[in-house]
């Protein structure tokens, strides 16, 4: 007998959504992680992530007034290349939608999801996963305070240095990119009109993404030295930079937000389940913030997990993960692969990936069909959506 049915290692998005959605159907479940650290990110959620916030009872609620509806996307050649993409703007009418999604907040999004995972019972164990040992019928982890607690499955969700990822013999690909992104938010005197802009530089994308109001969101990608030089400015310096990067399509920016960097990388897992263990989120799969992919993916992992233990004799038996591992990476590998394609597209500066990714991009421009298709696979995988985001 074991004392939980499923362990989650991590309170990010991606593990606090499989608590949630766990307890939600009755099974006993436990979060080890540290406290929460502000993060002055926001995350554009899509479609099938924003019905599965309205599943578990968090959408529409208080979390809304915070966040912005994405209605229209737009994606804006900035290299100076000899072969620029044409403009392309993909709007939510096209297919019959309101919104593609919202913009939301982590700093709002992640207490949301504690507090509901608190009153569907989950036992939330302040600390860290120090250890963790794989038996026939069960996962036993010890915490770095000395804990010991059982489980029949493991859902790390620690983020993409998990220690217990590795400890587990989880074998990791990895691609690191010359790059760091800046995310900060800031106001704009324009009306954002509820459309997110990409911008695609030399550095790799300057993407505006609408907040309440005139404020929006910002993932600005850019080589190391300038990142250095651009955290280096005061707010005002920085607001400048910003109004000239975007071209003035805001007008006037002001009111500079807090900043954090990351280092951008692609990696992934060979495997996403073994053992007893699951991986979820950037423990599972991380790449640079292109498309909006990222935490849609690990939204996507957090709910087709749920999935499979939901009902279980055993939760961690082999079946379950091989048949996790199967799905998940149908998903992962083409979005991360295009993702990296389009990234070192813009970073190498040559003549034949120039044209490749202008001659795609004119092309979803130019034919409805297949800005219908891109839109369709942004949203949503080709293989079906987990119960929860249905």
């Amino acid at each position: 007998m074991t004392d939980f049915k499923a362990i989650i290692s991590g309170a990010g998005p991606a593990g606090l959504s499989a608590a949630v959605l766990l307890a939600l159907d009755g099974v006993k479940c436990a979060i080890i992680a540290p406290p929460f650290v502000d993060d002055p990110r926001t995350t554009a959620l899509m479609q099938p992530a924003m019905q599965m916030l309205k599943f578990i009872g968090l959408w529409p609620s208080d979390l809304q007034s915070h966040c912005a509806a994405l209605k229209q996307l737009h994606l804006v050649d900035d290299t100076g290349n000899m072969f620029a993409a044409p403009r392309v703007e993909f709007s939510a009418r096209e297919m019959n939608l309101e919104e593609f999604g919202w913009n939301v907040p982590l700093a709002k999004l992640v207490p949301a999801l504690q507090a509901r995972a608190q009153e569907l019972g989950v036992v939330f164990i302040e600390g860290t996963s120090a250890s963790v040992e794989t038996r026939e019928s069960q996962i036993t982890v010890k915490t770095d305070a000395g804990q010991t607690l059982t489980a029949e499955v493991i859902l790390i969700a620690d983020g993409a240095k998990s220690k217990l990822r590795e400890q587990l013999g989880f074998d990791i690909e990895t691609e690191r990119f010359d790059q760091m992104a800046l995310a900060t938010s800031f106001e704009h005197s324009v009306r954002h009109d509820f459309i997110s802009t990409e911008f695609h530089k030399s550095a790799g994308p300057f993407t505006t993404v609408p907040l309440p109001g005139n404020r929006s969101s910002l993932v600005w990608m850019e080589r190391p030295a300038r990142m250095a030089e651009l955290m280096a400015l005061t707010d005002n310096q920085l607001a400048i930079e910003i109004q000239l990067e975007s071209h003035g399509l805001l007008g006037k920016i002001s009111n500079i937000g807090p900043r954090k960097t990351f280092q951008m990388q692609s990696q992934r897992a060979t495997s996403f389940a073994k053992n007893r263990a699951i991986l979820i989120g950037e423990a599972a799969h991380a790449l640079p913030p292109i498309g909006a992919q990222g935490l849609n993916l690990s939204l996507r992992d957090a709910a087709q997990a749920a999935d499979l233990i939901i009902g279980s004799a055993d939760a961690g038996a082999e079946n379950i993960c091989t048949k996790y591992n199967g799905l998940r990476r149908a998903d992962v590998l083409p979005r991360q692969q295009m993702v990296a394609l389009l990234n070192r597209s813009l970073l190498s500066g040559l003549l034949p990936f120039n044209m490749a990714r202008a001659g795609g991009l004119a092309a979803i421009a130019k034919f409805s069909p297949l800005r219908g298709l891109a839109m369709r696979q942004g949203l949503s995988p080709a293989l079906g959506l987990p119960f929860a985001m249905r």
